[in-house]
């Protein structure tokens, strides 16, 4: 039962996520959910579920938010080019180095060939003597193909 997983479908009949068989035992009991298909077998009073669905329609906007997160993929589609040579863009560069505090976030990291960014190293572009072609920012929208 411990890898067994039950689909979770809107009140709309829409697919949301797949759960653990223990958390649709408790969906059952808390009644926030039917079964819509039954995997046979049984568990206490209620019959092994394969499909839930909810018994009120959820807003999944939620779902969507991830087309914002600042990921290493999401940098390099931004900028498209090395920041600091205009050549391919093949990794990402902390702007203020990690080994200084600096994260992945839009504002910090910009795309950058693989000689740039060792040439940089673990310093600042002004310390490495490097400029910046562009100017890191979160873009207004992300396009989720």
């Amino acid at each position: 039962m411990a890898d067994a997983h039950v689909l979770v479908l809107n009140a709309s009949y829409e697919p949301l996520q797949r759960v653990s068989m223990r958390h649709a035992i408790k969906m059952l009991v808390r009644e926030v959910a039917v079964i819509e298909e039954e995997a046979g077998g049984s568990f206490g009073p209620f019959p092994k579920p394969k499909v839930l669905r909810l018994v009120r329609y959820v807003v999944t906007r939620w779902m969507h938010r991830r087309s914002h997160l600042c990921t290493k993929s999401a940098i390099k589609a931004r900028d498209k080019m090395c920041a600091y040579c205009g050549g391919r863009a093949e990794t990402v560069d902390h702007i203020v180095p990690r080994s200084r505090g600096g994260g992945l976030t839009w504002d910090n990291a910009v795309a950058a060939c693989i000689r740039c960014n060792h040439r940089k190293a673990d310093r600042t572009p002004a310390e490495a003597g490097m400029t910046l072609l562009v100017t890191p920012k979160q873009p207004q929208f992300v396009v989720v193909a």
